[in-house]
């Protein structure tokens, strides 16, 4: 299980590129983690993420709509940055398209992780966090 260091470094890592940029297409190819991926996951298309904070474990990307998207790597799973014309790898679950041809890859080989959609309201008592 990736510990806080290796959280805060994904953290750090994925900010700088994806924070004010809009998403285009939210693609899921596999729903099937440790809790389902959220099935509202694709209303993200048109938003853009404002920060990339951190709970403990879980990474927290807050939404210019107000919702936040609640990602936990699990025991395996990682983020990375990618193109649209990047291969997919056989253990990408989804991925995040965003203008200019940039996209965030989530990968979880055991899929123990989560990727969870939830209001910004509910982000203090979410049962999670």
């Amino acid at each position: 299980m990736p510990e806080l260091p290796e959280v805060e470094t994904t953290r750090l890592g994925i900010m700088p590129h994806v924070v004010g940029r809009k998403m285009n297409e939210i693609i899921v190819r596999r729903y099937d983690l440790r809790l389902p991926i959220s099935e509202n996951l694709e209303s993200l298309a048109g938003s853009s993420f404002l920060d990339v904070g951190r709970r403990s474990k879980y990474l927290l990307l807050e939404t210019n709509d107000e919702r936040v998207l609640l990602i936990h790597l699990g025991m395996s799973g990682s983020l990375r940055i990618a193109t649209t014309a990047d291969d997919w790898k056989k253990h990408d679950h989804l991925g995040i398209s965003f203008e200019g041809g940039m996209q965030l890859r989530y990968h979880d080989p055991r899929r123990f992780g989560m990727v969870l959609l939830f209001p910004k309201s509910e982000l203090s008592a979410h049962k999670l966090l």
